[in-house]
């Protein structure tokens, strides 16, 4: 048997498109997506009426380029 045209131009035959099992899959997939991106920024800023952060002062030590002491102070909240 004999193809006309090129062998790049023949199709390849594919599964149908819109099964029902992919696209349930699909949308659950996209719903579990959207609830996970609105769920994670309401948990990262919580903070209640009481809630007072811990903070405490860092030093730390250096030396300049004359050998002079420098404390710098840092203050640290968690």
């Amino acid at each position: 048997m004999r193809h006309f045209g090129h062998w790049m131009e023949r199709t390849i035959p594919t599964e149908p498109k819109g099964s029902p099992m992919r696209n349930l899959i699909l949308a659950a997939a996209v719903a579990l997506t959207a609830v996970a991106s609105f769920a994670a920024p309401s948990q990262a800023g919580y903070y209640s009426y009481d809630y007072q952060p811990y903070c405490f002062i860092k030093k730390i030590k250096s030396y300049d380029y004359y050998g002079n002491l420098i404390i710098k102070r840092v203050r640290v909240c968690r």
